[in-house]
């Protein structure tokens, strides 16, 4: 296990879409370790491989007192609306309104390749997406409404 440097808005690697993860092994298991390490140390409430420079579709979230490992996630439904305010560890110092669904529904896989289904509202769905959003090279900015203005 490692702490990985985080990745930079500015940096061409955050725009990029990810590959799928077709190995299901050590290296996958290791990667998510990192992930976890480095969340940690930076105090998020998410982390996406390519915030650490590796185009996998594999992100973490850690919210509450739940902890989820995505490989491979999917967004199978969503419904309502709601604004709030997000930041991202590649966006330090930045944050702004972004509206997202109010509840999703999202399916993946864990590291060692059981599928999984998770219901999220709320804050917590803002997380997941945000999240999967860095997956496909999409920052919060990106979808930003304002920013919110620090005083």
């Amino acid at each position: 296990m490692a702490i990985r440097n985080i990745v930079k808005m500015g940096d061409p690697i955050l725009r990029k879409v990810c590959k799928p993860v077709t190995q299901f092994d050590g290296k996958l298991a290791s990667l998510l370790d990192d992930l976890k390490d480095t969340l940690h140390k930076a105090e998020g409430l998410g982390l996406a491989a390519p915030q650490v420079g590796i185009l996998k579709r594999v992100c973490i979230v850690e919210y509450e007192d739940a902890y989820y490992e995505l490989v491979n996630p999917v967004l199978i439904s969503s419904s309502g609306s709601c604004k709030d305010n997000e930041g991202c560890l590649s966006v330090p110092g930045f944050r702004g309104i972004v509206e997202r669904p109010q509840f999703i529904e999202v399916e993946y896989f864990d590291r060692a390749g059981e599928k999984h289904r998770v219901q999220a509202e709320g804050y917590f769905a803002r997380v997941f997406l945000h999240e999967m959003d860095h997956l496909d090279g999409i920052l919060f900015a990106d979808k930003m409404i304002r920013k919110i203005v620090d005083r």
